[in-house]
């Protein structure tokens, strides 16, 4: 993007997000830092880069802003939306707004729909006017790597004039030259992505044209069932977000510290109404754990579950994987990214050290998914539950005889659920039924996790083992 700019790229996999460092001259900025933005100060300061500003493309919905903590960290200058409703200083920016970081000039683009305030960031070198194409677009939630943003965050009651206001963003990108980069902020595994985004976090307007499913609607006339014909579900979470991001999250300077509990400091912790999160694999956790425990293992979607299942305020103790100090860090990190603050501590010496202490078992049997064909083509269908989006089942199909309950409807929604027999519970890939049997376990129901395989290729599965039972 030319010889006086060079980009660095952070992606966030579990949120789907990239934040962006670009330097020049010994100068750079931030795009879109998440809170944990220490990380990106690291990089700089590595660099021997001085950072001057940070550019905001919206006000975010699915993770907390590290603005403050850059501006803490280095004095920057936080340039946002004029239109955000930001309650700390800030330069408010709108259409026009130009801004100078070392020999680059950045230029706001009125580019709303994924939210009413959005930007999107033109770059060019100083010296040059708007009236040239930029070299690159930071396009925040707008144009994604093959497909948009989602336009329904802000509910039912605004989603049409968003729709609109998107339709008309992505004209204006789309009328840019083929060759101009766009640099957006969400994408693979993002929620606020209208569709299954590429798993390249760059592309050009070029690629788009050619590639991009929404940008080829707007010609056929199929816009709106292009941006919100497949849109799933999102963490009940995002409704915290913007929020705490208009009014400025609190300023942590870095990963706060950990306290270590035992055996008794835990059962303390949930007498005094402590959730307790344990972020094991689901084969483990099915095996033993703290009775009324929620599994939610730790990979990338550890924080966006938390955040579906735990209420926003509420206290929370860890019970780790091994090795249990990186697992501690790594959970509390991406907890603190949508403003999970209260973890009281992490259980020290695991599962054994609470069975060492003389306390109380769970434990519930597992099965592959298998084992539920087969079952089922020998007539003694279990009861299952099928927890997958509902955008799943439409798509994908449901097993006959399945009860359908999307994991994170399952809390209030316990009473459907049948008391007389074992609830073998599934989804795609074992994760959120994981969830969905520790919160059955903990209820007081008689579960079974198919922690193996998922409710994909039913049809041909069921009819071949069938086949097979019926020979023999």
């Amino acid at each position: 993007m030319g010889d006086s700019m060079d980009i660095e790229l952070f992606t966030t996999e579990g949120l789907g997000d990239a934040s962006y460092l670009v330097a020049s001259d010994g100068e750079a900025a931030i795009i879109d830092p998440q809170r944990d933005a220490w990380r990106f100060l690291a990089v700089a300061d590595r660099r021997g880069l001085r950072v001057t500003r940070v550019f905001e493309t919206h006000v975010h919905n699915d993770y907390l802003s590290g603005a403050l903590e850059v501006r803490a960290a280095t004095g920057a200058e936080i340039v946002a939306p004029a239109r955000g409703g930001y309650a700390f200083p800030h330069v408010g920016a709108d259409e026009g707004t130009t801004v100078e970081v070392g020999g680059l000039r950045l230029t706001a683009m009125a580019t709303p729909g994924h939210t009413p305030e959005h930007l999107a960031w033109a770059v060019r070198p100083a010296g040059t006017t708007d009236d040239g194409p930029p070299e690159g677009v930071f396009s925040g939630g707008s144009l994604l790597v093959g497909t948009a943003g989602r336009t329904d965050l802000l509910g039912p009651a605004r989603t049409d004039e968003l729709t609109e206001l998107q339709m008309a963003t992505l004209r204006r990108l789309a009328a840019l030259p083929a060759a101009v980069r766009i640099l957006p902020t969400h994408g693979a595994g993002s929620f606020c992505s209208a569709g299954p985004a590429a798993p390249s976090r760059t592309t050009s307007i070029g690629s788009e044209l050619a590639r991009n499913p929404v940008l080829a609607a707007m010609a056929s006339g199929g816009f709106r069932e292009a941006l919100l014909g497949g849109l799933g579900a999102f963490p009940a979470y995002y409704a915290r977000m913007a929020p705490l991001n208009r009014a400025g999250p609190a300023v942590l300077g870095g990963l706060p510290a950990t306290r270590t509990l035992d055996a008794e400091g835990l059962a303390a912790a949930s007498r005094a109404g402590a959730r307790i999160v344990d972020a094991r694999p689901r084969a483990a956790f099915a095996a033993a754990h703290v009775p009324g425990s929620l599994n939610i293992e730790l990979d990338d979607t550890f924080a966006a579950y938390v955040g579906w299942l735990v209420p926003f305020d509420a206290p929370l103790v860890l019970v780790p994987p091994e090795p249990a100090a990186a697992a501690v860090e790594e959970a509390v990190t991406q907890l603190l990214r949508i403003g999970y603050e209260h973890v009281l501590g992490a259980l020290v010496d695991g599962i054994d050290g609470w069975l060492g202490a003389g306390r109380p078992i769970s434990s519930y049997p597992t099965a592959t998914m298998g084992d539920v064909f087969g079952e089922a083509a020998l007539g003694s269908m279990p009861a299952l539950l099928d927890v997958r989006q509902p955008i799943e089942w439409r798509d994908d199909g449901v097993i006959p005889g399945a009860q359908t309950i999307f994991v994170a409807d399952l809390p209030e929604r316990l009473d459907e659920l049948p008391r007389d027999r074992r609830i073998t519970v599934a989804c795609k890939a074992g994760g959120r039924a994981a969830i969905a049997a520790s919160l059955l376990d903990a209820a007081g129901f008689e579960v079974r996790l198919v922690a193996e395989g998922g409710q994909v290729g039913w049809p041909e599965r069921f009819a071949d083992l069938r086949g097979a039972a019926n020979k023999g």
